[in-house]
């Protein structure tokens, strides 16, 4: 019901999954991330627990393969079950087992993995990695979402669209980004909506949050306020208007 991918930018080490479903906030229990760790994405009768353990596994220097095979070792339900990871060296690792709903399946790519379950065949998942693999001038975001409308258009999930989710961590604790369509017709064209929203404000401001190095973060505004002053000037030379809904509301 369910296709995602995850992926490593080697330039950078950032970690980042995007995932898309006909199933409600599918963004609250598929994507597990964690900066400078690695990234899982767990799906069809889906297990938080893999993504739970999984990253304290990774954690402990556990390889992508060994965690598979532990994870799905114990675990009965295993044949209903569908994951996929990738480490912060970029190795991956995958399983579809063998009663999720066809077509499913998953391909492994250079520190890309992508998988689907209840598809419409298995050009879904091989339009996304090849898309991903093709588009790497786009920044991290960009490709997963980009690889994510490549699947959609190659069928996507076989029962229709409700929700997606894109999850980004550079090296911290927290993430980047964290983007969630939970319910609506076109959810990746509303991911991409979001996407543009925090561009306009959100991702300049995650720049100044405290991180491991720099417990105080940045508390002088004021390349902060040149930088909105900036792109709000730009936005009334070309005519356009801000992406936010909030921004876009009538004052009452």
């Amino acid at each position: 019901m369910t296709y995602s991918i995850v992926a490593r930018d080697p330039a950078t080490g950032h970690l980042g999954v995007a995932v898309a479903s006909r199933f409600f906030a599918v963004g609250s229990l598929v994507p597990h991330v964690h900066g400078r760790l690695g990234a899982i994405a767990t799906q069809a009768f889906i297990s938080p627990v893999y993504g739970v353990e999984g990253l304290e596994l990774l954690a402990q220097g556990e390889a992508p393969e060994d965690i598979v095979r532990l994870l799905i070792g114990r675990d009965e339900g295993r044949e209903h079950r569908q994951f996929h990871l990738i480490d912060a060296q970029g190795r991956t690792a995958a399983f579809t087992g063998g009663r999720c709903v066809g077509w499913a399946g998953h391909l492994l790519g250079n520190n890309v993995s992508v998988a689907g379950n209840m598809l419409e065949g298995p050009q879904v998942v091989a339009a996304a990695l090849h898309t991903y693999q093709d588009n790497i001038g786009l920044s991290l975001p960009e490709r997963l979402m980009t690889a994510l409308e490549a699947a959609e258009a190659a069928g996507g999930d076989k029962r229709g669209r409700q929700s997606a989710a894109l999850v980004v961590y550079r090296d911290q604790d927290y993430p980047w980004l964290d983007l969630r369509t939970d319910d609506h017709a076109d959810p990746l064209g509303e991911l991409r909506r979001l996407y543009a929203v925090a561009q306009e404000h959100y991702l300049h401001y995650a720049e100044m949050l405290p991180t491991r190095e720099n417990i105080h973060g940045v508390t002088d505004r004021t390349k902060f306020d040149r930088k909105m002053a900036e792109l709000e000037a730009e936005r009334s030379v070309s005519g356009a208007s801000s992406a936010s809904l909030a921004s876009n509301k009538p004052r009452g």
